[in-house]
């Protein structure tokens, strides 16, 4: 289960419009930019996807909230806060019975990014 602050934040990042830039993420965004193919579409149910959505939006809180990512000079807080806003995105349509194709392959790549820049 997710807390209520998590949601909140998912709510406001949906409310807001938020979106990835080119010039925010620099180079590294161009490997997410056409994003396509995520595992995560595989997935028949929508319960389980919105699970495994909610899964990678978790981690990347976790990171995004970590003093040790936040004053780091890798950019995974960066990824780490576009997960946050894909993820949040993807969940969103999920709750209301879409799969948004873009979001969805986003998440993952984002996170992927940021698991990248963790290691």
């Amino acid at each position: 289960m997710f807390s209520m602050r998590r949601v909140l934040a998912a709510a406001i990042l949906l409310a807001g419009g938020v979106t990835a830039q080119a010039a925010d993420l620099g180079e590294g965004y161009a490997q997410c930019a056409l994003a396509t193919g995520s595992s995560l579409l595989g997935q028949e149910n929508n319960a389980a996807l919105s699970d495994e959505v909610v899964r990678l939006m978790n981690e990347a809180v976790g990171v995004a909230d970590d003093p040790r990512w936040i004053n780091s000079r890798q950019p995974a807080f960066t990824w780490a806060s576009e997960t946050k806003v894909a993820c949040g995105m993807a969940y969103g349509y999920l709750k209301a019975s879409y799969r948004d194709v873009d979001s969805i392959n986003k998440c993952e790549c984002f996170h992927s990014r940021m698991l990248q820049y963790m290691n």
